[in-house]
């Protein structure tokens, strides 16, 4: 196996043996695999709908096989079997539709006898190191790893009946474009811009979906402890499940908490009718194994991030969607019109009895972009006044690295007249600090999950407008982003084609980039590697 897709690639450069997140090589093989059949899959849906012929399972496929590749998503080794079996029978069904494929490449051509030892093989011969050209292959990861994390978000907004045809036909251009082995440096930094171009729709289109569905998010208080009784824990970040979940619980006694990037459900007014919806209880994804064995009920994953679970509390987790781990019960798609059927996990935390109970403090979240654009004049009055001198968006992923203590002596640091915009499980390393309010504004603003970092663009959009500025770099904002997996790469590429510069990356700088790529990427946009807190505190503040 070879896998640098996410920050914690071994000694900074990829894991070669079992990756940091717990993946194995057989489970790395067989997503290598999975990518190169979905690239040629991906042609040709393209070839099928020029002759106008539905496409649209196979679009749905092509993101959820993306998604599934995802770090911390799935590591069951006989899920990505069955799925590159899947990918191969819709790719041959349409080709037998469209007829004439000469000149194809291999990825439509290869043939498998089915086997988990072939998708091994050709795993090991198309993947990352395949590409031999270290700046060509650096770009076309980038781009694959940004387009992994709109698969994730269109996924979400799909299975609340909301799509796009211009970012499923865009996906699946851009894998093609990977393929090519004429493609230029220039022509592969374009797509990195255009796939920021589609992240931003995406997320938006997600934003639309969340919203109409379960309402615009309020300010709202979240308890973080345990109430004595029945509970089930919710992670992940999929709204649906949580839904289905609390109808079914309902009038049970059975309370429902969220965990991680769950937290921002609170907020939707849809939720807030579930009155055994009973608060948020954990952080982010990698403390679960320090946290879960303090939680007496079974555990739902219903997105990533599921990290390997251990024996103590192995037996009370399960999986649903594209979520997998060897061993765990998962729950299964329902048919059309259908819910889920969680009646598994119900009796089983009626049976394991109450839980401990936990003391928590109680959290502000719900800052998405309507209720900061209410709050606008307020604002604007204190960004003219000078009360407020600087917003800093320390949003993206949390991670075990030490190295991310960084963001909370950051932001315990920051001036009073600083102002934390935050989104995605980033926000477990400062929103337990009282950082107080300026003039009745709470210091630190969480906007959501990580696919509502889109939230924060939009809320800068509307403040460039509002104060008059030409360029969106002229704002008193500066952004210092953590990142761990390729939903954050998504987000940093929608920021890059938004025109924001200047962006702290941090802890690390990704593996992927190339010393050629990273100098583009540099003298472009002047991203550049967080430093020590002083020094990053006072060259924020200097709006540097």
């Amino acid at each position: 196996m070879f896998c640098y897709q996410c920050s914690e690639a071994s000694k900074g450069v990829g894991c070669n043996i079992k990756g940091v997140c717990g993946k194995n090589d057989e489970v790395a093989t067989l997503q290598d695999c999975l990518v190169y059949t979905l690239k040629g899959l991906s042609y040709v849906a393209i070839k099928a709908r020029e002759k106008g012929i539905n496409t649209e399972e196979a679009d749905l496929f092509v993101l959820e096989g993306l998604f599934s590749t995802i770090t911390n998503v799935n590591f069951d080794p006989e899920r990505f079997v069955e799925y590159n079996k899947k990918a191969l029978k819709l790719r041959d069904e349409l080709a037998e539709k469209v007829g004439d494929l000469s000149g194809a490449p291999d990825a439509v051509t290869w043939k498998s006898n089915q086997t988990k030892e072939d998708f091994l093989a050709k795993g090991t011969a198309v993947g990352v190191l395949s590409e031999a050209n270290e700046d060509i292959r650096s770009l076309k990861e980038l781009i694959i790893y940004g387009l992994k994390g709109v698969a994730a978000y269109a996924d979400h907004a799909y299975v609340l009946k909301y799509k796009n045809s211009e970012i499923t036909e865009f996906t699946e251009k851009a894998l093609v474009e990977t393929l090519r082995k004429d493609i230029t440096v220039d022509e592969l930094v374009a797509l990195t811009l255009k796939t920021g171009e589609i992240a931003v729709k995406t997320m938006a289109l997600l934003d639309e979906a969340n919203t109409t569905k379960y309402g615009k998010p309020e300010i709202t208080e979240v308890y973080t402890g345990l109430y004595e009784g029945p509970g089930i824990l919710v992670s992940g970040h999929d709204l649906l499940d949580l839904e289905e979940l609390l109808i079914q619980t309902e009038g049970t006694g059975v309370k429902v908490y969220t965990h991680g990037e769950m937290l921002p459900a609170h907020a939707y007014p849809e939720f807030k009718k579930y009155k055994h919806l009973a608060g948020n209880f954990g952080t982010a994804w990698f403390n679960q194994t320090k946290e879960f064995p303090l939680f007496n009920g079974p555990i739902l994953f219903t997105t990533n991030c599921i990290v390997p679970p251990k024996d103590e509390y192995k037996d009370r987790i399960f999986t649903t969607g594209l979520v997998g781990w060897p061993g765990i019960k998962h729950i299964p798609n329902a048919p059309e019109g259908k819910m889920k059927d969680f009646s598994a996990m119900i009796q089983m935390a009626k049976d394991l009895g109450g839980l401990t109970p936990i003391e928590g403090k109680k959290i502000v979240i719900g800052f998405a972009h309507d209720q900061v654009l209410s709050l606008a004049d307020k604002v604007i009055d204190a960004v003219q006044s000078g009360a407020i001198k600087r917003f800093v968006v320390m949003a993206g992923c949390d991670g075990r690295l030490k190295e991310r203590e960084y963001y909370t002596e950051l932001a315990k640091k920051l001036p009073k007249e600083a102002v934390i915009l935050t989104a995605g499980c980033a926000k477990y390393r400062y929103n337990m600090l009282d950082l107080g309010d300026i003039g009745g504004i709470p210091r630190v603003l969480d906007a959501g999950q990580c696919n509502d970092s889109y939230s924060l663009a939009y809320i800068a959009l509307k403040l460039k407008e509002a104060l008059g500025l030409d360029d969106i770099n002229d704002l008193p904002i500066s952004y210092d982003i953590a990142w761990y997996e390729q939903k954050a790469v998504c987000v940093l590429l929608a920021l890059l084609y938004l025109g924001v510069k200047g962006i702290r990356l941090g802890p690390v700088l990704p593996a992927f980039l190339s010393p050629n790529v990273a100098k583009v990427l540099v003298e472009n946009f002047d991203i550049k590697p967080i430093g020590s807190v002083d020094e990053d505190l006072e060259a924020i503040m200097a709006g540097k």
